[in-house]
């Protein structure tokens, strides 16, 4: 049993699903992605008029981190296609399409 609760500890501060989750570091949120296949990718968010942050890949997966503790909305591109991973929030955009909403306190 006590080998479980670091385990359950991680999974308490980690969020998402298989492909996509973050990491609370601070105030730093960590996003993770996992599409090994793409050569690129490139995290949008609210927090800066959706400015592109590119992710480097580390140890397999994709790694963009943001400073902020308020919420904020956020996409990915990869290789120049947007995708939406699947999360827990989303909103519809003034364009047709969708962001995730990320807010640190759910």
């Amino acid at each position: 049993m006590t080998r479980l609760m670091p385990i359950a500890a991680l999974l308490v501060l980690t969020a998402g699903c298989a492909t996509h989750y973050y990491q609370v570091r601070d105030d730093t949120r960590v996003f993770y992605l996992d599409k090994p296949d793409a050569q690129q990718v490139i995290l949008s968010c609210s927090l800066d008029g959706f400015e592109p942050h590119e992710a480097r890949r580390v140890d397999g997966r994709w790694v963009v981190s943001l400073p902020s503790r308020d919420p904020f909305r956020y996409y990915y591109v990869l290789d120049g296609e947007m995708f939406l991973p699947p999360c827990r929030m989303k909103e519809n955009d003034d364009f047709g399409s969708a962001n995730c909403i990320f807010d640190p306190h759910w």
